[in-house]
């Protein structure tokens, strides 16, 4: 396999649970050395799940084996003087540190952006945090959730109309955070010369959210006008058909809102002179005659799998899809052809699968190398890296200063 394309890069990952783990994630499947730093007791992800069996291990949970593929990890008691010493000894080689800990925290280590940049000029350092590093709500105790519902998503999107917002799961402010932050961080690392140095790359997981789920269509029609949409349930308030409908083994998701595509529609379905009358010519005026249309397409549906209904529905250009569950993705053919579904052998967990790039780079393609770590498996080798000998690596493990 040719070289990563990241390779080079040292990053030390400060992180637990989704967003700075993930943003890291992303840079050790392209080959950049990644370090991760836990407590003695590990990310708190290693104890979330799911695990196999419904039987806690930390060596075995699915987010935790997720998040951490092609990782090193050093076990550092950071409450301590000398565990802290360790780590600025890690960030004075590294191109980047990637954390997640709430604001006063890292200021209660000393690990802010200008003490450590006093360590490394050219460190780049990467926060994910719900609220951001400044701002009213900069030290306020926050998760996902906190950071998707303030950005005005929910209101948006989750629920059904004149009924209350629902929570959206799945960590989608942290996964959406990692990602932008992923992008912007290797923008300031490779940028550094244009830069003069490192800086401190700050990512709101709420203004993340903003920018993708809400963005420029609510927000900036708000400041223009003062109007803005709310949750429509499923579908759309002015075109139709969009919407889930069921059918005989599950559900497809119709989008059929050009003409072109009503037509393709009408095709498939054999022509029924229904959809010839003049109140379904357009997809506004189809939108307004919704309750009367939708039973309609519900019984051909009702008649036919969801997986003949997208090949039809494609073979005749309406963009139409299966609404697959988790396990049906998981084993469908068009990801496994794409090398998105991996196969790894874990010391703990035995055989797994697992994700692999989301990105695709023909020249170096990335994914994750290496299984994720065992807890603190990496710490005696990284550590005679920073040039301690096997003495003071034993007198740290018997202070507890590592694990």
């Amino acid at each position: 396999m040719s070289a990563g394309a990241l390779e080079g890069l040292r990053i030390v990952e400060l992180g637990e649970m989704v967003s700075a783990p993930y943003c890291a994630k992303l840079f050790a499947d392209f080959g950049a050395d990644v370090v991760k730093v836990e407590p003695l007791g590990g990310d708190v992800a290693r104890r979330w799940g799911p695990f196999p069996g419904d039987e806690p291990d930390p060596e075995k949970s699915g987010l935790h084996l997720f998040l951490n593929t092609s990782k090193r990890s050093v076990t550092l008691d950071l409450e301590s003087q000398a565990g802290r010493d360790l780590f600025r000894k890690l960030i004075a080689g590294a191109d980047a540190l990637i954390e997640n800990h709430p604001v006063l925290r890292m200021r209660e280590w000393g690990f802010t952006y200008d003490a450590l940049a006093r360590i490394n000029p050219g460190l780049v350092m990467i926060s994910i945090t719900p609220f951001g590093q400044d701002g009213p709500y900069s030290e306020w105790n926050g998760y996902d959730l906190n950071a998707y519902h303030l950005s005005g998503a929910s209101s948006r999107y989750c629920g059904r109309p004149g009924e209350s917002p629902l929570e959206h799961g799945a960590f989608s402010a942290d996964f959406f955070g990692a990602a932008a932050a992923a992008s912007w961080g290797l923008a300031a690392i490779y940028g550094r010369d244009n830069a003069g140095g490192g800086q401190h790359v700050d990512v709101s997981c709420a203004e993340a959210i903003a920018a993708a789920f809400v963005g420029g269509q609510n927000i900036g029609a708000y400041a223009q006008s003062g109007k803005f949409d709310k949750r429509t349930g499923v579908g759309m308030s002015l075109g139709a058909p969009a919407t889930i409908l069921p059918c005989k083994d599950g559900h497809v998701w119709i989008l059929c809102l050009e003409t072109a595509q009503w037509h393709g529609l009408a095709k498939t379905m054999g022509d029924p002179e229904w959809m010839q009358l003049d109140i379904f010519q357009d997809m506004f005026s189809r939108a307004q005659n919704a309750d009367a249309m939708y039973p309609l397409i519900e019984m051909w549906t009702m008649e036919h799998g969801k997986m003949e209904i997208m090949e039809r529905c494609q073979a005749n250009g309406v963009p139409v899809s299966a609404v697959f569950t988790v396990g049906e993705a998981a084993e469908h053919p068009h990801l496994k052809e794409r090398g998105y579904i991996v196969e790894q052998q874990h010391p703990a967990a035995g055989a797994i699968r697992n994700l692999g790039a989301p990105f695709k780079l023909p020249a170096s393609p990335g994914g994750p190398q290496t299984p994720a770590p065992l807890l603190g498996q990496h710490t005696d080798e990284v550590l005679r890296e920073l040039g301690l000998s096997s003495e003071e690596i034993l007198q740290f493990r018997a202070s507890r200063t590592i694990g």
